[in-house]
């Protein structure tokens, strides 16, 4: 008679139920749903079959003992550990890994706690059998799991090894923002077997690498999902039944060579053609590409295919996390219920939403919401029952209109009614016009279309070239919040459309006054840059992770202008940021460069940049100092220095503040020291009501050229920034 088990499978926080179906058409009993999990029994076969079969589970466990552990120090837990007979599971010639789950345990380092059980079943080993197993974290033989509820310990054996959503179908290195079995626990809390059964379509307009699609054609073909998976963690360890699992595995693959192909039909969009690729790549590894297809179309052109029944949409649109664009998803989801509404009658619609806000975006009501869980992001599985739009027939009554005649409003159609949304649109359509052919004769790529020029939307609008930035004012005080936020959400939904780029490319900044370094802190890590062009140069820029991109759109001809003044000199670049003005000098001629700025960021982006353009070696220094104290000990002479101090800063490796209404004076006569005797200084800064001490400043030639370094986007805000050019009389070797 064959042993039943304690079993534990583990399944995504939402998908306990979907799970337990699986669990008892496989032969489990007495099953129980905990939180991300569920208690069953069974044999060793129920057990092979949950991890070859269960397409929303993620580890199957069996649990070898449970005791208490009472203490802090973790000896409670080694010996526990130690009690077990090892031998039974692993040998010393194997490798093996440790596990650890935490829920308000005694001991709060899972780290300390696996290393405990380690030492445990290591030393336990080699009492034993005089040798000791090897640690491998990566691909061990058996994988051991401790999980650790106040006092009490679990642990068990990892039967699946290597989590089970790893199906072997997507390509190395290729992540998804869906896991496998993610995606098939919602197709089954969806309903999608029994649509399956009668021949339905599965559509997924936001594709992405085709999880939705490949794990649903999985399921309506009959295939295993974990058929592809070169081991599972049960093969090497000593208790495992090599003849069962043969039989259980036989009579999946005999499975497999008898299927029929599905009655049901499948077909996934997405606007990015890699993405496309990737899909089905995937569908083909997962041998399910003869009856899956793939095309390449923006969410604007999707359309219920030709010829196919309607059945089950299914979408996982972005969540907005992150930082830049979360505010600009409401059009991207505007537009999605926009498709739905207007072109998938008598469909049924199932989203994965993680922002709340954002469902008010679609225009749709669902009918039912489920509470699960992406990794740590909690979820709502939305299901929206469609109906096709009425028309009015030639008799008066109503009729169902075909779902593929009905064009999509644009967002501009859509607000109408709103004058607010229609004097910012025709604003901005105005604008657009006005400095796209500006910026169309001159070169520029990169520039400022809307700059606040109404009072209801405090906004800076930027085009670089195929991104836009939005940048919002901090409203005063005496503006509402809610109505500030309200005019900022409807202006996110308009510019895409403006702009007539995805949504996905328009990221959102906040300006407000900062103090401090905290003008000049990370917003974000997500380390992605992007390479723009301005005046035969190319630079990388950052839309996520800064309140500033990288570069400095207003000292365009700032930039154009060192440029021209660079030729044969040596040049200077203090408070240097990411060295676009030092590849505009060293491509205008000058002989030497040296750039000075405290943050490594900055002068790695930098380098990125001089590798750009081509420079490299000695004749181009990057230096890491605080800029006050490098130009207090520095000796050279330079040529041109450009001079371009933030407002204010302070820093933890900084010594003091700087001021620059306060300090410039003093910094202007410092730098001028390093200054060659026929040499020029280019003095800039942002500071809104910033005014040059000219009294203190009376015995240097003084040429203001703020006027004429301010680029045509930027007139609309003469003081967005301010210039001088600074040389010494002739005959004086030295300043005051």
């Amino acid at each position: 008679m064959l042993t039943t088990h304690d079993l534990f499978a583990t399944v995504p926080r939402g998908l306990e139920t979907a799970l337990v179906g699986e669990l008892a058409g496989l032969g489990a009993d007495d099953c129980k749903v905990v939180p991300g999990g569920v208690h069953f029994q069974g044999t060793l076969e129920t057990a092979y079959r949950a991890c070859l079969w269960t397409r929303s589970a993620a580890k199957v466990l069996l649990p070898i003992a449970r005791f208490r552990a009472t203490d802090e120090t973790g000896e409670g837990l080694y010996a526990g550990a130690a009690q077990i007979a090892w031998t039974e599971h692993l040998g010393p010639e194997q490798t093996f890994a440790v596990e650890v789950t935490l829920v308000g345990a005694r001991l709060t380092n899972a780290s300390f706690a696996a290393l405990k059980v380690k030492d445990a079943v290591v030393d336990r080993l080699r009492a034993a059998t005089g040798s000791r197993p090897s640690v491998d974290r990566k691909n061990p033989d058996v994988r051991v799991h401790a999980y650790l509820e106040r006092d009490h310990v679990t642990l068990s054996l990892d039967l699946a090894g290597e989590s089970l959503h790893r199906r072997g179908y997507r390509p190395t290195l290729t992540e998804a923002p869906l896991k496998e079995n993610l995606a098939a626990g919602l197709l089954l809390l969806a309903g999608w077997p029994e649509l399956a059964a009668q021949g339905a379509t599965l559509l997924d307009p936001m594709c992405g690498s085709g999880t939705f699609l490949v794990e649903g054609a999985l399921l309506a073909a009959g295939l295993a999902p974990g058929l592809l998976r070169e081991k599972f963690g049960f093969t090497a360890w000593r208790g495992h039944d090599a003849s069962l699992w043969r039989r259980v595995l036989a009579e999946a693959e005999e499975r497999k060579r008898d299927r029929t192909r599905p009655t049901s039909h499948f077909v996934g969009y997405d606007a990015d053609h890699a993405a496309v690729n990737v899909a089905r790549t995937c569908a083909r590894r997962a041998g399910v590409s003869d009856f899956v297809t793939f095309e390449a179309r923006t969410l604007e052109e999707c359309t219920p295919p030709e010829g196919l029944p309607p059945g089950l949409l299914v979408a996982n649109p972005p969540y907005g996390v992150r930082i830049g664009q979360a505010q600009a998803l409401p059009a991207l989801y505007a537009q999605l219920g926009d498709v739905l509404k207007r072109r998938f009658g008598d469909w049924t619609a199932q989203l994965l939403v993680g922002e709340p806000e954002l469902v008010k975006a679609l225009g749709l009501r669902p009918t039912r919401k489920e509470r699960v869980f992406n990794g740590p992001i909690e979820c709502r599985w939305l299901r929206y029952p469609l109906r096709a739009p009425a028309r009015k027939a030639d008799s008066g009554t109503e009729k169902s209109a075909p779902a593929t005649a009905a064009p999509l409003p644009s967002q501009r159609e859509r607000l109408a009614s709103g004058s607010a949304g229609e004097a910012f649109a025709n604003r901005v359509t105005k604008d657009l016009r006005h400095f796209g052919r500006w910026a169309r004769r001159a070169g520029v790529t990169c520039y400022r279309v809307y700059d606040a020029d109404l009072p209801d939307f405090a906004l800076a609008i930027d085009r670089y070239e195929k991104w836009v930035v939005v940048q919002e004012y901090a409203a005063p005080k005496s503006i509402d919040p809610e109505h500030a936020r309200a005019r900022l959400r409807l202006a996110l939904t308009l510019v895409p459309e403006l702009f007539e780029v995805p949504p996905t490319q328009v990221f959102l900044k906040v300006r407000q006054r900062q103090k401090g370094h905290a003008q000049y802190e990370r917003l974000a890590d997500k380390g992605q840059l992007f390479q723009v062009h301005e005046g035969g140069h190319t630079f990388f820029v950052n839309f996520t992770d800064y309140l500033d991109t990288g570069l400095f759109l207003d000292h365009r001809q700032t930039r154009e202008l060192i440029g021209t003044l660079a030729a044969g000199r040596t040049f200077l670049n203090l408070f240097s940021y990411t060295g676009t003005a030092t590849v505009y000098a060293a491509n205008g001629g000058a002989r030497h460069t040296t750039s000075v700025d405290l943050s490594r960021t900055y002068l790695d982006w930098a380098e990125r940049n001089f590798a750009l353009a081509g420079l490299r070696g000695a004749s181009h220094e990057l230096v890491q100092a605080d800029c006050l104290r490098w130009i207090e000990r520095a000796r050279d002479r330079y040529g041109l220095i450009f001079l371009d101090p933030p407002t204010f800063s302070t820093s933890k490796r900084m010594e003091g503040t700087l001021d620059v209404a306060r300090d410039h004076v003093a910094l202007i006569r410092s730098t001028l020291r390093l200054l060659e005797p026929d040499g020029v200084l280019l003095f800039s800064t942002n500071h809104q009501r910033f005014k040059l001490d000219q009294e203190a400043l009376s015995d240097l030639a003084l040429e203001d050229l703020s006027r004429a370094t301010l680029p045509p986007d930027f007139a609309r805000s003469p003081r967005i920034h301010q210039t001088w050019k600074i040389a010494r009389p002739p005959g004086r070797e030295r300043p005051r």
